[in-house]
């Protein structure tokens, strides 16, 4: 059971609503999904950004939390970059608002944070990495690149099965402006929209 806000936002939620062609590329994921399920398989997916600092982060975040919604088992989210920074901090502002419980673990230039959406369920861990450090799966996952840059500059990903780009924009455009919480949420809204558009799809 996840928190009751993070409930009431998944309840608003317009996964119907979505546009054909990112139904179209959303089914590539879905396809991957399922075939590891049917097979009783753990499903790993990494989640892939050039900073590992906005995009990849609630992607991961939010398609750990679709799985465990939809009790799709084995399911195990992580995210990296081409190359490391840190969680941007209006990232983490924009999970608490929205009902994810936080803690900082670690301070310092790359903090790690612990962020949970459920009483019962393992908290993702959260810094920013390269998506080959060793925090990471090596071998038997699937490459989600969440951003345009990061796809086109990294052509291949040592260990992957499959490699699919769900890119989004970058919020980081608005950083520092009056627009800036009201982006990141946005993007939130539609990273957390299409992630559990794409568990939904999936029969256990």
């Amino acid at each position: 059971m996840l928190y009751p806000e993070i409930n009431s936002i998944i309840s608003s939620l317009t996964c119907n609503g979505l546009p054909g062609d990112r139904k179209v590329i959303l089914q590539l994921l879905i396809n991957y999904i399922q075939t590891k399920v049917s097979q009783k398989k753990e499903v790993r997916l990494n989640l892939i950004c050039t900073h590992n600092s906005r995009r990849s982060h609630l992607a991961q975040i939010w398609a750990q939390a679709a799985a465990a919604y939809y009790q799709i088992p084995d399911v195990f989210c992580y995210s990296g970059g081409t190359e490391a920074t840190a969680m941007f901090p209006v990232v983490a502002q924009t999970l608490r608002n929205t009902g994810f419980k936080i803690q900082q673990l670690s301070s310092g230039s790359n903090p790690i944070y612990a962020v949970k959406f459920a009483k019962n369920e393992h908290p993702v861990i959260a810094f920013s990495k390269t998506y080959d450090d060793e925090f990471n799966p090596k071998e038997d996952f699937t490459a989600i690149m969440t951003c345009s840059q990061a796809d086109g500059g990294c052509p291949f990903i040592a260990g992957a099965e499959k490699r699919i780009a769900i890119t989004y924009e970058d919020p980081k455009t608005f950083d520092n402006s009056p627009l800036q919480f009201e982006k990141y949420n946005e993007r939130s809204i539609q990273i957390a929209t299409e992630m559990f558009y794409v568990f939904s799809q999936i029969k256990n």
